[in-house]
């Protein structure tokens, strides 16, 4: 965590020197993302692959991408593994280098060792508050997705269960065939 006696502002937050560590701007404070491992990171790519032919024409996905919320009344910043942004949020023209100034469709969080479930759904709630549609976890060690459709509404996919959702309308995928691609399953 880089602290500095006082709450960063988002200007504060951004004027950070960069490094190889990622930060989320958390209640004024720049909390260093976990580092990704092999099972993140061969999601992160799987996800990005599969999503990518779907969303041409309706939006962009991007891993690691900075968004600029709010929660409780100050700027938040998260940094999920994956964020798509639909083109009608922000237009196909938008093109600059800076942090999603919108909330993402859908926020993609994949579960690291030493997090929790717990952790996320607070993580989902603070996103749902922000504006964020859909929020997905991804547990590598269940090899599940979980859909959370709003703060209190989840659903729990498995196998060769397809993950059904109208805001992703024709997205056919199912667990078993995210951890295949991720080559975590045979």
């Amino acid at each position: 965590m880089v602290t500095t006696g006082t709450k960063l502002t988002l200007e504060e937050f951004w004027a950070l020197p960069s490094g190889d560590t990622n930060y989320e701007l958390l209640d004024g404070q720049a909390i260093p993302k976990v580092s990704p491992k092999y099972f993140q990171s061969s999601l992160q790519y799987a996800l990005l692959h599969l999503f990518r032919s779907w969303c041409k024409g309706k939006g962009r996905i991007r891993p690691e991408w900075s968004v600029i919320l709010q929660r409780n009344g100050v700027p938040w910043v998260p940094v999920p593994d994956l964020a798509y942004v639909s083109y009608n949020r922000l237009p196909k023209s938008w093109k600059l280098n800076v942090a999603s100034p919108v909330p993402c469709d859908l926020a993609i969080e994949i579960i690291s060792p030493g997090q929790t479930l717990t952790e996320f759904e607070e993580k989902a709630a603070n996103y749902f508050a922000a504006g964020v549609l859909r929020v997905w976890v991804i547990d590598p060690s269940e090899k599940s997705v979980r859909v959370m459709f709003s703060s209190n509404c989840t659903a729990k996919f498995i196998d060769k269960m397809p993950i059904v959702d109208i805001l992703l309308s024709g997205l056919k995928l199912t667990p078993q065939v995210i951890f295949q691609e991720a080559e975590l399953e045979d």
